[in-house]
């Protein structure tokens, strides 16, 4: 009889591994490859009574639904608010989770330090549902607990209008968004920090050198790839603000900060019907998205020898 080959018998030792891999695959193939198809609507004036066979048949435009999209009288606000939320996260949360894996390295209890991290990243698990209920819930300006107190310690008289306020809008944005997710993030640090050398620390100490320089000149270096693959990440996604949020946290008081592409992009295709130009919209946003991801990709190349690609 015939032996099976080498590569059959690598097969059934490995046949779990590959249902998981299988099932990765399949989920992308028909969730994120075949929906792709739907591009060509952004190029097309497709109308929903035509069914799929109107993704193909529908009369075509070419471009003319990305100059309405340009042209649109919201294009500037949706850019600016789009841009501005996302750049006030990278800098102040995104710095964030890689101070807080450094603390609770250095944190000495070894109870409380898992303590601290779990609770930490259990917001994560949250949907932004609750998160939403929750801060209505602290800053209602009629019912919000934290208001309440203020006025009744005499820290106030009025109400602050957090949720309610164009103003506050990109503060409430960042803090509850480092809030939500600053301990889920930390875990991929913590990770990088635990594959450190141990003995460089050692040599270091003995070296006479503090905790301080140990830090500087030891962990932040060799989790540096770590940072940079991350940050390449996140800049791809600067035109995307966090749609769960915005469609939650958004209302027509604080409209004019709180509407970016994606919500736009929702009103358009599923409030309006507006299909083709909701799909040049988002089709806008994926293609700026994917240059500053090349960009920066090639910059951390460059500068720190770590790139996703």
């Amino acid at each position: 009889m015939k032996r099976p080959s080498s590569t059959l018998r690598e097969f059934r030792r490995q046949y779990s591994m590959h249902i998981f891999v299988w099932c990765g695959m399949l989920f992308l193939l028909l969730f994120s490859l075949i929906p792709m198809l739907g591009i060509v609507i952004a190029f097309n004036n497709y109308k929903i009574k035509t069914g799929f066979a109107g993704m193909l048949q529908g009369p075509w435009v070419g471009f003319k639904n990305f100059a309405d999209f340009l042209n649109h009288r919201k294009f500037g606000v949706l850019v600016r608010n789009t841009l501005s939320i996302s750049v006030l996260k990278l800098i102040f949360a995104f710095p964030l989770p890689i101070f807080f894996a450094i603390i609770i390295t250095e944190m000495k209890g070894k109870i409380f330090k898992r303590l601290v991290q779990t609770a930490s990243y259990l917001p994560h698990f949250i949907s932004w549902t609750i998160v939403a209920g929750i801060l209505h819930a602290f800053f209602s300006t009629n019912t919000g607990m934290l208001n309440e107190l203020l006025i009744n310690l005499g820290v106030i008289t009025d109400p602050i209008p957090v949720l309610i306020s164009e103003e506050w809008y990109y503060t409430l944005a960042v803090v509850s968004e480092m809030w939500k997710e600053t301990g889920w993030n930390a875990i991929i640090y913590l990770a990088a920090i635990a594959g450190i050398d141990p003995t460089l620390y050692e040599s270091a100490q003995i070296d006479g050198a503090g905790r301080i320089k140990r830090i500087w000149h030891i962990t932040l270096p060799c989790i540096l790839p770590t940072i940079s693959v991350l940050l390449i990440m996140q800049i791809g996604y600067l035109f995307g603000a966090n749609f769960d949020q915005a469609m939650l946290l958004g209302n027509n008081l604080n409209l004019a900060r709180s509407e970016i592409i994606e919500v736009f992009v929702y009103n358009l295709g599923l409030n309006q019907g507006r299909y083709s130009l909701a799909a040049a919209a988002g089709l806008f946003q994926s293609v700026i998205s994917l240059i500053l991801v090349i960009v920066a990709n090639n910059v951390s190349r460059k500068l720190s020898g770590a790139s996703l690609f």
